[in-house]
């Protein structure tokens, strides 16, 4: 007898949506435009927030400004026309208790009409609020809204803890989390569990599938506070299994920094540093001393030196990177300085260039500005190793520099670089010495997560002698009050800087708002000297501009943002900064740290311009309430959130679809715990039990680090 078996098919995270009970061609398009085409992609697809229908009130009970769910049938349905042609649809709804209004000022006649008809059951949230048209009862605007059927077949969603997700025009809630309840039933239980054991118990963290399930449809009694917090078990593991890869990736690349890649050990604390340190008419800090103290460590070590060195403004991080380029110096091998603008590579070289000189070393600029016999010279004397220290720009990776014994690079403001540049300019050496400085402090999850393979370095001593920095804030009707102060500043013998914003990165618009606020304060005070310096002028031009003023040649200082870092006048008191409420955070600071160097009270004084954006309005507020750069970071990775922080998106960092790097900073030390210690332990996961692991961490980063081969 001949038997025909029907082909079963198997279940797997790459089934198309399209063919999921419920979706079909036309919803699977929809689907598509939420990123969604596979069930995996679904299940990563997490609710953004949700709506506790186990409690449904009746329509009897509402109050005024309480969020409420409930539940009723349509009574009536009426368009009213205002002026200008504007039409609201208003819905009445009932149930035995009473009759409250919801309304849309903006929808789709045709397809509300066919929507709402009489006698349609529906499930409704929102907050009511007083019928100022009736002068009587209550009304919701724009609520959310789940219909049923009148026959029944189509129940609603209540008696539970209902998710709501980021939807596309044409696929409604109820829709979308019926197809989301068919995905979580059907699938999540296929969700390979990679957490090892013992650190799932040691953490208290649920299955894989069970915190996914749970997360998509949190069960009842769920705490709504929790959910809101993204604190429930099921998020949290999530968050968990998220970071840990992260970390993970993070632990891995620094243990295969340590072992396989031989680095060249220095003689630290030799002759140059002696020299050098006499020359000095300063004592370094204790936060210094420290700092250089963990840098000398490592470069006596048989491997190359990864470091990130952090402080606030004006705190010395200049004067360690120098004294580090001597040791390497000192050790016969080339250093060099790399910084992210050919201004900020110019004021290191004219910083630094006088301590060369004094102690014969040779050291060179290098920008793309340069003519090409000057280009050719500095090239050759790097080749060559005549040149012994070289700064400049994304011009010193570039096809073409060769280094002939590059021992150490510092790179300058990491943040404004990806992780391509900060590592062609080490493979320029055979595994050198690698430091990098930020201008300013970086908040703690930032520096377990981006700089989370390197070791850190704080400066969280500011050198004696600085001065605090009064912070005004004036509105642009009180500039003539702003700029009345900044004259009696300069009526002491003092100097001020004039700040203008770049305008939407436009040289055009940004050199005009320069130039008119130049000839302003040339009229305003025609018995000072004003100077004017910005990015059109050529190199020379702007190195005499900021000798003059250092000299005291000129009184008032009006600047674009090329006085942003690196510049050192004690007797400059006043920086005065227009359109305030244009810069960003860090900004603002790094501005404010050109003041405050000498023996005076130093004053910075934001102009802002209105209207004010929130964002703006938080900016200024955090100017006012602190001078400290380490809390100034954190507000800022608060107002601007972690990707647009430090340009994380192009450090190669993955990017976080569960993690907060602002509210999971706990998670984020306890992840890099438990990641560092198993990767000490198991440093190339060859452990059966680590299988699994291995799988998730090698697809959860691809290619994306260059380390993965190694796996």
């Amino acid at each position: 007898m001949q038997t025909t078996e029907k082909t079963q098919h198997i279940r797997s995270l790459k089934d198309s949506i399209q063919y999921i009970k419920g979706v079909g061609p036309k919803r699977a398009l929809l689907l598509h435009k939420l990123g969604l085409q596979m069930v995996e992609d679904c299940l990563y697809f997490i609710p953004h927030r949700y709506e506790d229908r186990s409690h449904v009130k009746k329509i009897g009970a509402l109050v005024e400004g309480e969020q409420v769910t409930f539940q009723g049938k349509v009574a009536d349905v009426n368009i009213l026309h205002r002026r200008r042609r504007r039409k609201i649809l208003e819905v009445t709804v009932q149930d035995d208790t009473g009759t409250i209004c919801i309304k849309w000022f903006k929808f789709n006649e045709k397809y509300m009409k066919e929507r709402y008809t009489v006698g349609r059951p529906l499930v409704v949230s929102g907050k009511p609020t007083f019928n100022r048209y009736r002068g009587e009862g209550l009304e919701i605007i724009h609520p959310d809204v789940d219909l049923g059927s009148e026959d029944g077949s189509d129940p609603l969603d209540i008696g539970s803890i209902i998710p709501i997700y980021h939807t596309t025009e044409g696929l409604y809630q109820k829709s979308l989390r019926a197809i989301m309840k068919t995905l979580v039933a059907g699938y999540a239980h296929l969700l390979d569990e990679f957490l090892p054991g013992d650190i799932r118990r040691r953490n208290h963290l649920p299955e894989r599938g069970t915190a996914f399930s749970e997360t998509h449809f949190p069960p009842l009694g769920t705490q709504e506070n929790l959910l809101k917090q993204f604190r429930t078990e099921a998020q949290v593991r999530l968050v968990f299994e998220e970071l840990f890869l992260l970390q993970l990736g993070l632990a891995f690349k620094r243990k295969h920094t340590q072992e396989e890649e031989p680095g060249t050990p220095f003689k630290t604390r030799g002759d140059t540093i002696h020299r050098f340190i006499r020359l000095m008419q300063f004592e370094l800090t204790g936060a210094q001393i420290k700092v250089l103290g963990n840098i000398m460590d490592d470069l006596e070590q048989s491997r190359p030196m990864n470091r990130l060195l952090h402080g606030d403004v004006g705190s010395g991080k200049t004067i360690v990177a120098l004294i580090t380029l001597l040791t390497a110096v000192d050790n016969g091998m080339q250093g060099a300085l790399m910084a992210p603008t050919e201004l900020l590579a110019e004021q290191h070289y004219l910083n630094i260039q006088p301590y060369c000189q004094a102690l014969g070393i040779r050291m060179q600029l290098m920008t793309s500005a340069m003519s090409s016999k000057e280009k050719k010279t500095v090239l050759e004397n790097i080749r060559e190793g005549t040149t012994h220290i070289a700064v400049g720009t994304h011009a010193l990776i570039q096809k073409g520099v060769e280094f002939k014994n590059l021992g150490l690079a510092v790179i300058d403001e990491q943040h404004r670089f990806g992780v391509l540049q900060r590592e062609a300019i080490s493979k320029k050496g055979t595994y050198p010495h690698v430091l990098v400085m930020t201008a300013t402090p970086i908040p703690r999850s930032l520096a377990m997560t981006l700089y989370g393979d390197m070791d850190v370095s704080v400066i969280d001593e500011m050198p004696p002698g600085r001065q605090p920095i009064q912070t005004k804030r004036y509105y642009a009707s009180q500039r003539d009050k702003a700029y009345n102060f900044l004259k009696k500043e300069i009526g002491k013998g003092r100097q001020a800087y004039v700040v203008c914003p770049l305008i939407e990165e436009s040289d055009t618009q940004d050199l005009k708002t320069v130039l008119e606020v130049y000839d302003d304060l040339q009229k305003r005070f025609s018995d000072v000297a004003v100077a004017l310096i910005h990015g059109k002028l050529k190199k020379e031009e702007r190195q005499r501009i900021m000798a003059d003023f250092k000299a005291g040649k000129a009184d008032i200082l009006v600047a674009t943002t090329v006085i942003e870092v690196g510049i050192d006048v004690a007797n400059a008191t006043v920086m005065l900064i227009e359109h305030a409420e244009r810069f960003g955070l860090a900004q603002l600071h790094q501005l404010r740290g050109r003041v405050g160097r000498g023996k005076y009270h130093s004053y910075c004084l934001l102009i802002a311009y209105p209207p004010l954006t929130e964002d703006g309005k938080l900016r200024v507020k955090a100017m006012m309430d602190s001078c400290d750069g380490f809390k100034i970071a954190e507000q800022d990775l608060q107002i601007r959130g972690p990707g647009d922080f430090m340009g994380t998106r192009q450090s190669g960092m993955p990017s976080l679809v569960f993690a907060d790097l602002i509210r999971d900073i706990k998670i984020i030390e306890t992840t890099r715990k438990e990641a560092f210690n198993l990767i000490d332990r198991d440093p190339k996961l060859e452990d059966p039990e680590h299988q699994n692991l291995k799988q998730a961490f090698q697809q959860y980063l691809g290619d994306r680090l260059d380390f993965m081969d190694i796996l």
